[in-house]
């Protein structure tokens, strides 16, 4: 059931692409839309992730992949870049960029940390002595060197800066300060062999916020970082799906533990069901950031409006395994002929409204495929740390992990 359920998903990213660039929709329904053109570049990341899980099973042959894969950064090389950077969205067939809000259109630093994360997860596994593999490495080296993470200091400043736009500036002013889903926006900035930014940084910015530390306890559970309750459940896989929390430490946090600790916490609240919503129990639970009744939200224990999202319990193999089983079971088996389809289970459902999406999006989907990766292989965490220039940048930011050994 988990190699169904992980190999169906996957297909959003290979049969789902864009036709023309072969990159990851930013959405899509139960049913083609050939007018559909928008691309997520996080959720590129997340597809080349997941390209690679496929590749190792034999879902795909490896020669199937390279050629994806080099496709793909044919694409990103001819779009309009910023200081090396890319936007939250571009058009799929023409590489414009398409803006995510009115000032929001040039880089999205976050969204680039997605991405650049799958290329070097990529750049490890491709590393056999063949033209078109040194092809693709050499293509990825290029990108990934002519990327200027310390341009997002803003001349100096001791905190990463979200967003820049070539036609207004800094004016979106969105600090990128902890504990949420961006960790691997620092990782990445500090391991740059070009433009990587000061590790104080990542002390004086990251770490310095009033929703950082946490240590109180909900549910009976201690939480070490994040804002009450921990948050969306993507905060715990969006930037692990490469970072090996297993041993990760620094001067703040034990980050498996972090991890283990904010699955614990959103899964106690949906089997204690404070609220009463329909449906929730141990065996559906998972509360992150997903469509709704409503639009979009980002639901948590303390936004919790009765909205289940498989991607939040099914993305948390790794921390809570019997959990995410029993769940996966109860979304295929209780409600799947309601959210079951051509890429597996749909966003998102609430059984209190009789609500159920009819929509796939690619930051839900691609951690479903990599975290179940990682529970059963750890392959993406074992190609992502072993990258040389990751290493020097959790080095230099001070982190511990048996990958640096």
């Amino acid at each position: 059931m988990i190699d169904l359920v992980q190999r169906r998903t996957f297909g959003y990213f290979w049969e789902g692409a864009h036709p023309v660039s072969g990159l990851a929709l930013d959405r899509c329904g139960l049913s083609p839309d050939p007018t559909n053109d928008r691309v997520g570049i996080g959720g590129c990341g997340f597809a080349i992730m997941a390209m690679l899980a496929a590749a190792e099973r034999g879902w795909i042959k490896r020669d199937e992949a390279i050629e994806r894969l080099t496709a793909m950064l044919a694409f990103l090389v001819r779009t309009p870049c910023y200081h090396g950077l890319f936007p939250h969205y571009l058009n799929g067939r023409t590489g414009a960029t398409m803006p995510f809000g009115r000032k929001d259109d040039g880089s999205d630093l976050v969204e680039s940390a997605y991405l650049f994360q799958g290329l070097l997860c990529a750049r490890q596994y491709f590393d056999r002595d063949m033209a078109a593999e040194k092809n693709l490495r050499d293509q990825i080296t290029w990108i990934w060197r002519d990327a200027e993470w310390n341009w997002h200091t803003r001349d100096g400043r001791h905190v990463l800066t979200w967003h820049w736009s070539p036609n207004n500036g800094w004016s979106a002013d969105a600090e990128i300060r902890g504990w949420n889903e961006c960790l691997i926006a620092y990782v990445l900035a500090a391991a740059s062999p070009t433009y990587p930014i000061d590790p104080d940084v990542y002390h004086k910015g990251w770490a310095q916020s009033r929703a950082f530390d946490n240590r109180r306890r909900y549910y009976d559970i201690e939480l070490p970082l994040g804002p009450d309750y921990g948050g969306p459940l993507f905060f715990s896989q969006y930037s692990f799906c490469g970072l090996d929390p297993r041993g990760l430490k620094d001067r703040y946090a034990d980050y498996w533990r972090q991890n283990v600790q904010h699955t614990l916490i959103n899964y106690e609240h949906c089997a204690r069901n404070p609220h009463g919503h329909k449906g929730y129990g141990p065996s559906c639970w998972g509360l992150t950031a997903s469509d709704d009744p409503a639009g979009y939200a980002a639901h948590a224990p303390d936004n919790d409006n009765g909205v289940i999202s498989p991607t939040a319990a099914l993305s948390s193999f790794p921390y809570a395994p019997e959990q995410a089983m029993r769940a996966l079971r109860y979304f295929y088996e209780g409600v799947g002929e309601r959210i079951w389809g051509r890429f597996g289970f749909t966003d998102a459902f609430c059984e209190g409204k009789n609500w159920y999406a009819k929509t796939y999006l690619a930051i839900d989907q691609g951690p479903i495929v990599s975290m179940i990766e990682n529970y059963r292989t750890g392959l993406l965490w074992k190609l992502f740390m072993s990258d040389p220039d990751v290493r020097i940048g959790l080095k230099r930011l001070s982190f511990e992990s048996p990958h640096l050994a």
